[in-house]
Parts: structure tokens; sequence; C-alpha cells
């Protein structure tokens, strides 16, 4: 494993046009922690969440941390606390809490290396396990054209059932969809980037030439580290990592329903004042 310190030379130094792709993952990779704690949080501020329904995403987070529960079960149930809620109204609100919160944890390099990649005309995706409610925001004020992510099923209201589309993009399945979308726009995987922190993101790195974790949990930095893969290390000037640290054990499900229930507690706590 090496440190790639000059990550937008080498973009800069790379074979320009669309056919080179740059596959971006959201949560600890463009953004410092998870996008759904903002979404989280903010059902619990507008009364939306109750605690049994932040429990629930806790206690399935600790059955897929300990291998009792696949990931598309726990991603699945957590959509279907939304069942009902209009998509419309969601993506409002996603665009909301971009500005609101999830904007000032967009890592600063990264939207340069973002911005590098536009400029040599990469074909630029964000590639992410995320709901479109959290990708699709980020996406837009980046300016990332492509966003190949998990989707809600739809009622004919346009309201959610509860489900989620298949098949859901995570682990090898994002590898697959990622190869999807090459096939379907001429793109060359073997000369494209991918930027990830995940272990799971293990397949779609040994797929592209220029795998780049960033800031890799500890599979990923294995990998990296056995196959002398770049690392990028980031931080967010001024900001704390700490308390991520003390949740760092839970999926990215997990940490948003920890983070919704500490807001609840700190609301109810500030309301007894």
């Amino acid at each position: 494993m090496t440190s790639s310190s000059d990550p937008l030379g080498q973009i800069a130094g790379s074979p320009p046009g669309a056919a080179i792709g740059a596959f971006f993952d959201l949560d600890g990779t463009l953004v410092a922690g998870f996008t759904a704690t903002a979404h989280a949080s903010d059902r619990v501020r507008r009364g939306q969440a109750r605690i049994g329904e932040i429990m629930g995403v806790i206690e399935a987070s600790l059955r897929y941390k300990l291998g009792r529960m696949q990931f598309e079960r726990l991603l699945s149930r957590a959509a279907g606390y939304l069942r009902g809620e209009s998509l419309e109204e969601l993506d409002e609100i996603g665009e909301r809490l971009y500005v609101e919160q999830v904007a000032a944890r967009v890592y600063p390099l990264m939207r340069e290396v973002v911005s590098a990649h536009v400029a040599r005309g990469h074909t630029v995706v964000l590639s992410s396990s995320a709901l479109t409610i959290h990708a699709e925001p980020v996406a837009r004020a980046l300016g990332i054209q492509h966003v190949v992510c998990n989707t809600f099923e739809l009622d004919a209201d346009g309201r959610l059932t509860g489900a989620i589309s298949k098949p859901i993009v995570w682990g090898r399945q994002k590898a697959a969809a990622v190869q999807r979308f090459c096939a379907a726009n001429e793109i060359d995987l073997a000369g494209s980037y991918f930027y990830a922190d995940g272990d799971e993101d293990g397949a779609l790195m040994a797929l592209v030439g220029h795998p780049r974790p960033v800031n890799p949990r500890p599979g990923l930095a294995a990998k990296a580290a056995a196959n002398d893969w770049p690392v990028l290390r980031l931080t967010i000037p001024g900001r704390r990592s700490g308390a991520a640290n003390v949740v760092g054990h839970f999926p990215a499900l997990g940490r948003a329903a920890l983070g919704a229930a500490f807001a609840s507690l700190a609301l109810r706590a500030r309301r007894r004042d």
C-alpha cells in the first residue's frame, strides 16, 4: 500500500475522453460519515420517526454485523419504515438536508478530484449502496452526471411501497451494476478509476485499472497493501472524528439510527429546559 501524494497530477496526466470512467462511492469517500444520518435525525426532529423505528434499525444493524442478517435485508427493513411516503417530497428533503448538513462534510480534496476527472472529459459516476434521496443531491452539487445506486419501488401514485428495487447494489452486485453501466456506455473499465472506503468494495477495486481506496476500512486496507494500491487519506479541517470512531463497528444504517437516537435525546432535553 502506498500513499497517493499527487492524485490531481495523476488525473491531469491520464488519457482524456469519455471512455475513461471515474466511479465514486458516497459515504466515507466523497462525504465524511454517512448521509443517511441527516435524514434519520430530520425524521426525529419532525416527529416522523418513533423510537421503535430507530431501535429496530439499530437491532438489525447489529444482526448484520454479527453475520445474522444480509445487507439486502438490512436496507429493505430500513426502507420499510418509509412505506407510503412521497418520493417527490423525500427528494425535496434530501436537497434541503444536503445544503443544511451534508455539504459541509464533503471532503475538499474529493471535490477537486471530481472536478479533475470532469476536466479530462471522463465519465464521472457516483456508484453507491446508498438510496437516491441521499446520493442524488451530492451528485448534483458536485457536477456528477451519472448515479448508480439503490432505488425505491414505487406504486402508481409515486409513493414508496416499502421495498427496494432488485438487485440491491452492494458488494459484488455493485461491481456487476458498474460493469453493466460500462457496457452500456462504452466505458473501458480497465482504464477507469474507483474511489471507495468499504471492505465490500474490494470486488470492484479489483476490476478497475486504477483502484483508489479512500480512508479504507481494515479489509480494504489489507487488500490495498497486498496489491500496492495507492491510498488517499483525507480529513476535513476543523472536523472532529472521534465521535465517529466510537460507533465505528456499525454499518451506515446503524450509525444513522444511532445519530437519530442521540438527536432525539438531545431534543427532548432541550424541551425540558
